[in-house]
């Protein structure tokens, strides 16, 4: 039976619609009264593992799902060994770095050589200040980064902008954009190039979603 990894919180309803469009069902999952983990479509053709978004691609790599969504972050984040299959274009976001609005920084480069930066991806944002050979210390946080110029810690954060309001509503300002993100139909490469429970037609059907939305 095909296993597909789905993330928790807000790519999780519309990676159902997408799946309901190629004909699985696991909008049970949407029922706020359901605690389960895992389900199986009506059809029992497929199950799916509702997980922490992070650890779609784990999953996946390690072969206990097939299939998987999740954002380009995460996959940047963690450089996992998966198939990057398909765009599914939503999800819109972008990794950003933002200061203090009244802070005297208007660009990554004016940043301080051996300051801090606040952030949950780790590596994106050393990779990013070693492309521009300006030594930063990256100190991880798990939630709440925005406080890291707040109260002094660091200088700037590098995190996930979607509208922009939380850096706003907490004196932030966006400075530079490393890249943008949306969710990706990721695969287990193995399982895709042995087409175990005939994953290519179900990716076929997919993508063809995505062109005839175009």
């Amino acid at each position: 039976m095909l296993t597909v990894a789905l993330p928790k919180g807000s790519l999780l309803k519309d990676s159902i619609r997408l799946l309901q469009s190629v004909g699985l069902d696991f909008s049970a999952f949407l029922d706020s009264n359901n605690r389960q983990l895992q389900i199986c479509d009506p059809t029992r053709s497929a199950k799916a593992l509702l997980v922490r978004a992070q650890d779609v691609p784990v999953y996946v790599e390690y072969g206990q799902a097939q299939l998987g969504i999740v954002g380009y972050d995460v996959l940047q984040e963690k450089q996992p060994q998966v198939a990057n299959l398909i765009d599914l274009q939503f999800g819109l976001c972008r990794l950003s770095v933002a200061v203090k609005q009244s802070s005297l920084y208007r660009s990554a480069l004016e940043l301080p050589p051996h300051g801090r930066v606040a952030s949950k991806y780790v590596h994106c944002a050393k990779d990013y200040f070693d492309s521009l050979d300006l030594p930063i210390e990256i100190v991880m946080l798990y939630g709440s980064v925005e406080l890291g110029p707040i109260t002094g810690m660091s200088e700037a954060i590098v995190d996930l902008v979607s509208t922009g309001r939380t850096l706003q509503e907490n004196g932030l300002i966006e400075i530079e954009t490393l890249f943008t993100s949306t969710a990706r139909l990721i695969a287990h490469p193995l399982s895709y190039r042995l087409n175990i429970g005939n994953l290519h037609q179900l990716v076929d059907q997919v993508r063809e979603q995505m062109l005839a939305k175009v």
